[in-house]
């Protein structure tokens, strides 16, 4: 039996299939105020046709200066919620469900005029130097987390994801190498990420799955290792985390450890996050080929994969996918005659 398009049900949420698009920034130039337009609406809609059991839209940020860009997506107004909506609405036409990737860039806001971060270190030498968030500031920043949220469940949106990876704000702060504050968020690493997950879900439904992006490792310099990010993610889990979407890196430049560049190499995170902390996961990096993926979730792996540059290429890539897999395929009826 394949299992790349059998369901998946947790809490609330059921997936048609295994299938999910990860959040993949489109810094679309026509984005205004953080509002997303028609290159978005047809973006999204054309992989829910495709046959992705789940979409996670694109890092969404809680204020405008938390950007990576200002071509970005955003949800600090309530005003930005009935572009969401229209959104949602159409991807669950087809069957798809959706979530949203709730973030802050930190110091990696590239056109901040002052970007900011737990401390004044920057990502390098090419970037603008932050300033370090007072202990008053990083509690606000807590509860604009908990206003995305909110605003995100307003909009409709399946689960929420929560952005805790490849260097921005809340991978920022749990980095031993990036985190050098006195006060209590930089005594306890996890401090800053517990509170958003907490806040995350005093606003969410309690039958609805909360997932975190987290980078098992890094990759600069003196950066964390696996024993590090699961300590921090048992913490996360008992805070209300439901599933973790393991990646790796993003914090800065690579060091003399480098990520790999060939198919599956971040599988081992998953499998340790699934050992380890006994939760679902979901894992991604270089897994296009789709029996690479099939075999991903048959060797017990991961109970999802991700599938980013894949969905760029071929926005069908599910569709096509389940048909290599298994020989079968259930297209929109007016593709019948091209499938």
């Amino acid at each position: 039996m394949a299992h790349i398009d059998s369901p998946f049900t947790l809490k609330s949420l059921t997936l048609k299939n295994r299938i999910v698009m990860p959040p993949m920034c489109q810094y679309s130039v026509e984005a205004e105020d953080g509002v997303p337009n028609e290159w978005h609406y047809v973006h999204y809609v054309s992989r829910a046709i495709g046959g992705a059991g789940l979409i996670i839209m694109e890092m969404t940020d809680v204020e405008p200066d938390g950007r990576i860009t200002n071509k970005d997506l955003g949800l600090w107004s309530d005003d930005q919620i009935p572009a969401y909506r229209r959104i949602i609405s159409e991807v669950h036409k087809y069957g798809a469900k959706i979530g949203i990737q709730i973030a802050h860039a930190g110091r990696k806001a590239v056109d901040a005029s002052e970007p900011v971060g737990p401390s004044t270190i920057p990502v390098d030498a090419s970037y603008k130097q932050p300033r370090a968030l007072s202990t008053e500031e990083v509690r606000q920043m807590v509860q604009k987390f908990k206003e995305a949220v909110r605003r995100a469940v307003e909009a409709g949106f399946d689960t929420i994801e929560l952005h805790g990876a490849h260097g921005y704000l809340m991978h920022q702060f749990h980095s031993p190498g990036i985190n050098d504050r006195t006060d209590e968020y930089g005594q306890d690493l996890s401090k800053f990420g517990v509170e958003i997950v907490q806040a995350a879900r005093s606003v969410m439904p309690a039958d609805m799955p909360l997932i975190m992006r987290i980078s098992a490792v890094e990759y600069m310099d003196g950066g964390y290792g696996l024993e590090h990010s699961l300590s921090l993610a048992r913490k996360y889990k008992e805070a209300g985390v439901d599933v973790f979407h393991v990646s790796s890196g993003g914090e800065g430049p690579a060091g003399a450890v480098k990520p790999g560049n060939h198919p599956g190499y971040q599988l081992p995170f998953a499998r340790a996050y699934k050992e380890a902390l006994d939760m679902p996961v979901i894992a991604v990096g270089i897994l296009e080929d789709p029996m690479l993926a099939e075999a991903t979730l048959d060797n017990g792996d991961a109970e999802l994969v991700a599938v980013g540059r894949g969905m760029l290429n071929d926005p069908y890539w599910s569709l096509h996918a389940i048909k290599t897999v298994t020989g079968k395929i259930a297209p929109p009826a007016p593709y019948l005659r091209g499938m």
